[in-house]
């Protein structure tokens, strides 16, 4: 039996490689004849360096850039063929800065200005950038000034409350940074800039905006919008990563789900020829899994090539028709297998003992 393990990251706890390695290890103990083909997967968000890097090899090139509030830390742009990757996270995640010290009106896209820019310079004919899980509502203004962008009143890269009194805004020396160079945004939603469904409705409570600011900052993004080009603000994707994915629109970048752009990278479809079954999962497997999450692409694929896909998560949150929507045949919970406290404390081993008991059920 030929079983494939595509797993997320399993956030704060297991990066995708660890985990697909524990589940492999796992089914190996109750199924030691099956052939167990490991191909971690990534959304875009945390994680999509280390990702591509293990299945593709390359060039990792270390470098500085700054945080969203403008602290130095560590980050690399990946280099394979004439690919550069850029992971946002690294530069503007949420997880760089305490939920005490958040200040989200005032966050900065500028580190992933300076990633962009170490890509460019790297003579890469094309950048797939990996955007998801940011600390930053900015529209990625702050990445354009890396780049080059000025604007009259106002600051561009002192987040969202910088652009409050913008009024016109020159992209000339940013665009022309990028002439020449494709550029992929890879993101795990498709939120468009503004509005009720913007990146700021949406996401903005999670990044620490209170809600009685929402109006307010959303109106800082529309200011910024109509001062650039605000038919691109209503595309999909335009409010990933707090509206990066606005920015890089504005410089001819094209949007695609995360992990379709991730599949096609790691050759997911190749790996699951011959295959019996698909395993993927995540850290918590829930109905927003649908939206542009690695387990219900995973899954889509799956079915393309008529092959069952089940899940292993920290915690399912979903019950069987919303499982099977999503195209999952079933879901076990590492938190109802071992509990909370073991599950964070030694997630490698509850995962892998996860999959030993799911290989009872599954494999022949």
């Amino acid at each position: 039996m030929r079983v494939v393990f595509a797993p997320d990251k399993f956030a704060g706890t297991l990066s995708a490689v660890e985990a697909a390695s524990a589940m492999a290890t796992g089914w190996a103990r109750r199924a030691p004849g099956d052939e167990l083909v490991q191909v971690p997967m990534s959304d875009g968000g945390p994680g999509f360096i280390d990702v591509l890097h293990a299945a593709l090899g390359g060039e990792l090139d270390v470098l500085t850039v700054t945080d969203p509030y403008g602290q130095p830390v560590p980050a690399a742009v990946l280099l394979a063929g004439d690919t550069a990757y850029v992971e946002g996270a690294q530069a503007v995640g949420l997880h760089l800065t305490d939920v005490a010290d958040r200040r989200p009106e005032h966050a900065t896209t500028r580190g992933l200005g300076q990633l962009l820019a170490h890509a460019l310079d790297s003579g890469a004919s094309r950048v797939v950038l990996g955007l998801g899980g940011s600390a930053t509502n900015d529209a990625g203004a702050g990445m354009l000034a890396a780049l080059g962008a000025t604007c009259t009143a106002g600051a561009l890269d002192e987040g969202p409350a910088g652009l409050s009194t913008v009024t016109s805004v020159a992209l000339d020396a940013a665009r022309s940074r990028v002439k020449g160079v494709e550029l992929v945004l890879a993101s795990d939603v498709d939120n468009p800039l503004l509005g009720i469904n913007g990146t700021t409705k949406i996401h903005g409570p999670g990044k620490g905006l209170r809600e009685e600011r929402l109006v307010t900052v959303d109106g800082w993004l529309q200011r910024f919008a109509e001062t650039t080009d605000r038919k691109l603000a209503s595309q999909k994707g335009a409010g990933a990563a707090g509206g990066a994915g606005f920015a890089l629109m504005l410089l001819g970048g094209t949007r695609s789900p995360g992990v379709s752009v991730v599949a096609e990278a790691v050759g997911l479809e190749e790996r699951l020829q011959g295959a019996d079954l698909v395993v993927t999962g995540e850290g918590a497997f829930d109905f927003s899994s649908r939206s542009g999450k690695v387990p219900y692409g995973v899954a889509e694929i799956a079915a393309q090539h008529l092959v069952p896909c089940i899940a292993l998560a920290g915690q399912v949150l979903v019950g069987s028709r919303e499982m099977r929507a999503l195209g999952v045949e079933s879901a076990y919970s590492l938190v109802e297998l071992v509990g909370e406290q073991r599950a964070l404390g030694a997630p490698a081993e509850a995962l892998a003992e996860l999959a030993t008991r799911t290989a009872r059920t599954w494999s022949r």
